[in-house]
């Protein structure tokens, strides 16, 4: 009897062995490989601010992949379900919308640039030039709708309700109108850049990394351009909780590196900046 136990133990014991030795074959196997991370992004400027990143990470270990969206939908909801590790297309007030109609538990891991909105014209040459009755097209995102108004109010065309929180403006909070514009804001913002080439509207705010992708200039076929020191910086963001991740960490300290700072200016000539650190 005792020598049964005995041999049950051993066999115990040497499939132990063997599998512990399995273990350290399977990693050995991998070690040295590079660690993926996958990041949602828009094709303009964020995939291809990315791509200009990638031989940075795969230096250190790390191989991006970079899927890209042509809307501000899914990406959020790819993030969620898990099959992103970040996402790089977004701004903090509409993450934050986001997170208000979704109840998504996401955060801002990292501020990389700014895409100045701009406004656009097939008729007129300037925002004085526009007339009484001008219709206005602009994105169906709330989220957008005070940082335009924001920046119509800086260019004297409208005022806001004294004490209005700018970021959340809409445009019931317009109390002078001087030039009774007309606000229409059903349209994506994805759909703005083709309105304008349609010649619809007096004038049509779009988002730059929409009128870069079309082939558009924001500095020299906008009419007016939002200021440099917006508070809309484009971020990283990630399941609360990985923001400390060592990958998402690494990615954010490369993408606010002097190195693809420098690139963001040069390739887009200041229709796109990178947010000072």
């Amino acid at each position: 009897m005792k020598k049964l136990v005995f041999g049950s133990f051993a066999a115990v014991l040497a499939l132990s062995a063997c599998g512990a030795e399995e273990e350290t074959s399977e990693n050995s196997a991998t070690e040295g490989e590079p660690s993926t991370l996958t990041v949602g992004a828009s094709n303009v400027p964020h995939a291809i601010i990315l791509e200009q990143a990638k031989p940075i990470l795969e230096e250190q270990g790390i191989e991006l992949v970079v899927e890209t969206y042509q809307d501000y939908i899914l990406p959020n909801q790819d993030l969620e379900s898990g099959d992103l590790d970040a996402n790089y297309f977004q701004h903090v007030p509409y993450l934050d919308s986001q997170i208000a109609d979704h109840g998504y538990d996401f955060v801002n891991a990292g501020s990389i640039h700014i895409e100045p909105i701009g406004v656009y014209s097939q008729d007129y040459a300037s925002l004085e030039e526009l007339p009484n009755d001008a219709t206005i097209l602009m994105s169906n995102s709330i989220a957008d709708h005070g940082r335009i108004l924001s920046m119509l109010e800086a260019e004297g065309l409208i005022t806001l309700e004294e004490g209005i929180e700018k970021t959340a403006a809409e445009t019931s909070d317009i109390v002078e109108n001087e030039k009774n514009l007309q606000f229409d804001t059903q349209y994506e913002a994805a759909l703005l850049v083709q309105m304008y080439e349609a010649g619809e509207g007096d004038a049509v705010l779009i988002n730059s990394n929409y009128a870069i992708d079309a082939g558009l200039s924001p500095m020299d076929d906008s009419i007016a351009l939002e200021n440099s020191d917006s508070p809309y910086a484009n971020i990283i963001a990630v399941q609360a909780g990985n923001e400390n991740n060592a990958n998402i960490q690494a990615l954010v300290e490369v993408l606010t590196s002097q190195e693809i700072q420098d690139f963001i200016l040069e390739e887009w000539d200041g229709a796109v900046v990178p947010v000072e650190q």
